[in-house]
């Protein structure tokens, strides 16, 4: 059995903005909670390779993989998965965007298998990724819209 999980959001902000800050590996442990660090390893056009470090667990573990994505600004989709898989057998993730009436829905499918010595199993990740994707979505669309509010208009731009 493999673990399977979709969440999605609408930020009420420019897609150009929703693009550029969650496409900014550099920037995510500014724009995500559970980032210590975000360490770019490689680049190589619209793929990039980076180290993800989370901030220590309640038993004062610190989580670190790498993870490589490939952004298409074209199809508005982005493409990851875990170089280092850990306690995952896979982890791949697709990051899907599209422009509304009411702003930008972010859409994520994860698909994963955990690793038969893993410390928990498919149904247990399953519950934790779904509970920690809608709170890192409401930090994300909170962060971007404070952002774009604080951004001035092109009409303002041009007084």
């Amino acid at each position: 059995m493999a673990g399977h999980t979709e969440n999605e959001i609408t930020i009420a902000a420019p897609l150009d903005l929703v693009w550029e800050m969650t496409n900014d590996v550099e920037n995510w442990p500014r724009l995500f909670s559970e980032y210590a660090s975000a360490e770019i390893l490689s680049r190589d056009g619209d793929r990039t390779r980076f180290r993800l470090t989370m901030h220590p667990d309640e038993e004062g573990r610190v989580w670190s993989w790498v993870s490589e994505r490939v952004a298409d600004r074209a199809s508005l989709t982005v493409r990851a998965h875990r170089v280092e898989t850990g306690p995952f057998r896979y982890m791949n993730i697709r990051w899907r965007y599209e422009e509304t009436s009411e702003g930008v829905r972010m859409h994520w499918t994860q698909d994963f298998e955990m690793k038969p010595d893993a410390p928990v199993d498919d149904a247990w990740m399953t519950e934790n990724i779904n509970r920690n994707s809608r709170i890192q979505m409401a930090l994300i669309r909170d962060r971007i819209e404070q952002a774009a509010g604080e951004r001035p208009t092109a009409a303002a731009m041009s007084d």
